[in-house]
């Protein structure tokens, strides 16, 4: 392609600044010399544009790496001798003692030795409700402790660390993708030989036939056939249709960030979407609660349950009390509250009664009864992978509540209408099996995975790519970005995490899925768009090129002039561009 740029621009211009310093050597012989200084302007200006636009994109995808490992704090606090000392992160080493407060970033991997709290490792399992870490319990660096203060034991330091891993398979992923060999590319690889060597052609046989005039007719010919096939139309076929397809895309809530992505999403025949925040709403919400049958004062309760809910540091106590504010509920007062680690609390209102909310464990070591109807709902609940809380008085329990991760609306939809074209749909979730299997069948998933490690959902997207797959990954997490940079299409949803987002090279501003099958369709639009451009490029070339060669002389006596091949050659971008913009009206 830059051959024929070059040659066809170099000739024009040098062409050009011989007829504006010599144009008596044209008009001696009787022909109107010309210049094109304008369209060797025009051309190296188009193609030096899209050079510009392309490495702007390549330059984004090192932002993904920095932020990732922004998310290491730069020091940490250890504890020596019984004393607390800050340190720089660099300077942490294996079997050192540090201690984390709330709100703290965890600086390095290991276990917790002394104290518990509630850590959001959403960064890793994409999962939105914190983790208890008590004990024993492993910790990973990049994830944020919630409300408790603990001291764990350096385990993994510097590259050794989960966060680094991921950082380093990011830009692996990154860096191995190799562009995809466009269609323009293939083509002018044979189009330019053939063009050079049918304009070496020309000059040779009107140096032979020409008579008087041969080498100024050679000279004529041979620049109009390079003129004519100049890849003006060839050059706008694919980026015309790419800027309207983006402008469309953004039209309906999809922002592309590459090209690529755009040209190669047609052939997606594989799609993998993240459970949290892609599927689901990526927040707990109750979903339900029950109340013992015949009991009285249900708003006296509901008012106690949001004064204890509203003390509990149990991350789906939020949830609660967001679900009991939203009915205008007003808190009472509580004289007493005791957290019990693992089961829930304790609680005593005014009036000296007990109150317990926490698991079924709870209710059974306290001796509070259950009603056997409330127990067969609670397990139904389960099932459907809902975590079920029990509130219960001093002797009896008085209600259940269930909360989940609510699924989207559209997402049961967005699902079967990829099926329904033939793509095959999988969910990768960090979240637990029984969660992950009901979640898939309510949407209508077969292919499922739950406990997902981020290293794993890269290694399933790389086992479809060996098996022949075109693979769209769909994420919002951290811990999609490295499946995200090693699919062939990318598409993070625009509630997620930057990181996601700026890996991806699609990001849903909405985060209604059916903006996928909107984005694949797109895709197919635009590639059709693409081909149809490159057809009327090569029409006019496979005309235009004989008749500037001179077939025509012979039979009628007619030779094109350099000037009028130039009119072609625009006139071919004109018809490329217009038929770009069809693309506007597409109904999606």
């Amino acid at each position: 392609m830059d051959t024929l740029v070059a040659l066809s621009t170099g000739i024009a211009f040098l062409f050009s600044v011989f007829n504006t310093f010599f144009p008596e050597f044209w008009l001696s012989r009787g022909i109107e010399p010309h210049v094109y200084y304008e369209a060797a302007t025009v051309i190296i200006t188009f193609i030096s544009l899209g050079k510009l636009l392309e490495e702007k994109a390549k330059s984004n995808t090192s932002s993904a790496i920095k932020k990732l490992m922004g998310l290491q704090p730069k020091t940490l606090k250890i504890i020596e001798n019984g004393e607390e000392k800050e340190i720089p992160i660099a300077s942490v080493q294996v079997g050192q003692t540090i201690l984390v407060r709330p709100g703290e970033k965890i600086p390095v991997d290991g276990e917790v030795s002394k104290g518990s709290s509630y850590v959001d490792e959403s960064m890793i399992t994409g999962e939105p409700v914190p983790v208890q870490k008590s004990q024993g319990e492993k910790v990973f660096a990049g994830t944020v402790n919630q409300k408790g203060s603990f001291q764990f034991t350096a385990e993994k330091v510097g590259g050794e660390t989960l966060l680094s891993q991921i950082i380093k398979m990011v830009q692996q992923a990154q860096g191995s993708k190799a562009p995809v060999q466009k269609l323009v590319d293939k083509i002018a690889g044979i189009f330019v030989p053939v063009v050079l060597g049918i304009s070496i052609i020309t000059f040779i046989v009107w140096m032979s036939i020409g008579g008087d005039n041969a080498f100024s007719q050679a000279l004529l010919t041979s620049v109009a056939v390079l003129v004519i096939a100049c890849p003006c139309a060839l050059g706008l076929a694919t980026p015309t249709a790419i800027m309207v397809g983006i402008g469309k895309g953004a039209e309906n809530n999809i922002l592309i960030k590459d090209a690529e992505s755009l040209e190669l999403g047609h052939k997606v025949n594989a799609v993998i979407l993240d459970k949290t925040g892609t599927i689901t709403e990526g927040k707990p919400l109750v979903t339900d609660i029950l109340w013992k049958d015949k009991l009285k004062n249900q708003k006296q309760y509901k008012e106690i349950l949001l004064a204890i809910e509203a003390q509990s540091e149990h991350p789906l106590a939020e949830a609660v009390v967001n679900h009991l504010k939203g009915e205008n509920i007003e808190q009472a007062e509580i004289t007493s509250f005791e957290s019990i680690t693992g089961k829930g609390v304790k609680a005593q209102s005014e009036n000296g009664s007990k109150y317990y909310v926490g698991n079924h464990k709870l209710m059974v070591e306290k001796n509070i009864q259950i009603d056997a109807s409330l127990m067969q709902t609670a397990e139904s609940l389960e099932e459907k992978a809902k975590t079920v809380i029990f509130f219960g008085g001093e002797n009896q329990v008085l209600a259940i509540l269930a909360i989940a991760d609510k699924i989207k609306e559209t997402s049961k939809k967005a699902i079967a209408t990829l099926q329904e074209r033939g793509i095959e749909v999988f969910m990768l979730t960090g979240d637990n099996n029984k969660t992950a299997s009901a979640v898939a069948h309510q949407v209508g998933i077969t292919n499922y995975q739950g406990e997902v490690m981020p290293s794993d959902k890269a290694a399933f997207v790389e086992k479809l790519q060996t098996d022949g797959k075109i693979v769209a990954m769909v994420g919002d997490g951290i811990n999609d970005s490295h499946a995200l940079a090693q699919a062939n299409v990318s598409i993070a949803m625009g509630k997620g995490s930057d990181i996601a987002m700026d890996v991806a090279k699609m990001t849903l501003i909405t985060s209604d899925l059916q903006s996928i099958p909107k984005a694949l369709e797109l895709s197919k639009r635009t590639v059709l768009g693409i081909r149809q451009n490159l057809f009327w490029a090569f029409i006019y070339n496979i005309i235009g090129i004989p008749i500037a060669a001179g077939v025509l002389y012979p039979v009628n006596g007619f030779l094109l002039d350099p000037m009028i091949a130039g009119a072609a050659m625009a006139f071919s971008s004109v018809s490329v561009v217009a038929n770009s913009l069809r693309l506007k009206r597409v109904k999606l």
